[in-house]
């Protein structure tokens, strides 16, 4: 037997009592018919990976001038508030941000997968552990569960998406991808009627695809708000927007399969490692969205401690785990 059919032969041993189906050549899990309806929403930075990547700010020194500051993600998160010490170059976002677009400066930018493979490489080498949600995120993929990731970088959707596939070929052992693709054909099978598989990267093509990828400083971004809603301007509320943008595109596709997405019982895990993010969903939440979508059970995750026992603050009566 040769490492490929060693790591299908575990995968499907790892499925227990599930109905799979041997459908055009490939196993499917029928199983996944029956799976609840639970969904995430990813922040990127600090949560799902450490990145390298830096802020370019100025601080007010002990001498009443502003000098230059550089500082990490989970840094900033800490002092962005603080308008009294720190400021954005010039009072320009932009510039503190150069390293967080796609697009390459002399101060940086364009190094998304280079960063990540960065962060990776210190997790593998045990320089550092990963962050909280970075096997919760892991876990989603295995099992093909729909995600958004929402991130105050200024990519492309299509930058955030290559790092996705980045990850599962860097992260996901050769079992937890064969168990990926099983439940990938499981859920096209049940529930879209596919009964051909042309090949493996189509079948992950097709399920990077139906996910959501919002950077919500990225041109692309600043473009929709100006047609759909133009009053929104800070980070907090740019996230509120994507985060609902996601729930609405998954009653959209749950009611594509004959599904009467209002009336199903769904949960929607949402973590950010930012403690201002994370209280103005939280309030998004109870003030909007569980009027406007009663059936959906919220919960919301503070990772700002950067361990894996996260605060939970919930709205709804079903709990998701993030372990």
């Amino acid at each position: 037997m040769n490492s490929s059919t060693d790591a299908s032969a575990v995968a499907l041993a790892s499925f227990g009592g599930a109905k799979l189906s041997y459908v055009d050549g490939v196993w499917v899990n029928e199983s996944v018919r029956g799976r609840d309806l639970k969904y995430y929403v990813f922040d990127w930075d600090d949560n799902v990976l450490c990145m390298p990547t830096r802020i370019h700010m100025e601080r007010l020194d002990e001498h009443g001038n502003w000098v230059p500051h550089v500082c990490t993600t989970s840094t900033f998160s800490v002092i962005r508030k603080d308008t009294a010490h720190y400021r954005f170059p010039m009072g320009r976002r932009e510039m503190a941000f150069v390293e967080f677009q796609d697009e390459r400066t002399p101060l940086g930018g364009g190094c998304f997968i280079a960063d990540l493979d960065r962060a990776l490489d210190d997790i593998a080498e045990g320089r550092r552990l990963p962050p909280p949600s970075f096997n919760v995120f892991r876990k989603t993929l295995v099992e093909g569960r729909l995600f958004a990731i929402v991130t105050a970088r200024g990519h492309r959707a299509e930058t955030l998406r290559a790092g996705v596939e980045r990850f599962i070929e860097r992260v996901l052992t050769p079992v937890e991808r064969e168990i990926m693709l099983i439940n990938l054909r499981g859920y096209s099978y049940c529930f879209d009627g596919v009964q051909t598989f042309p090949s493996q990267t189509a079948v992950l093509r097709r399920y990077l695809s139906l996910n959501r990828y919002h950077a919500i400083t990225s041109p692309a971004f600043d473009a929709r708000l100006v047609y759909e809603a133009p009053e929104v301007r800070t980070q907090e509320d740019r996230k509120r927007f994507a985060i609902h943008d996601f729930i609405e595109h998954l009653v959209d596709i749950l009611d594509r399969t004959g599904m009467d997405a209002l009336r199903l019982p769904i949960s929607i895990g949402f973590s950010d490692d930012d403690p201002h993010n994370v209280e103005a969903v939280r309030e998004y939440i109870e003030r909007v969205l569980v009027r406007r979508f009663p059936t959906v059970k919220f919960c919301v995750y503070d990772t700002s401690d950067g361990k894996g026992a996260h605060k939970m603050m919930i709205s709804g009566q079903l709990e998701l785990s993030l372990e």
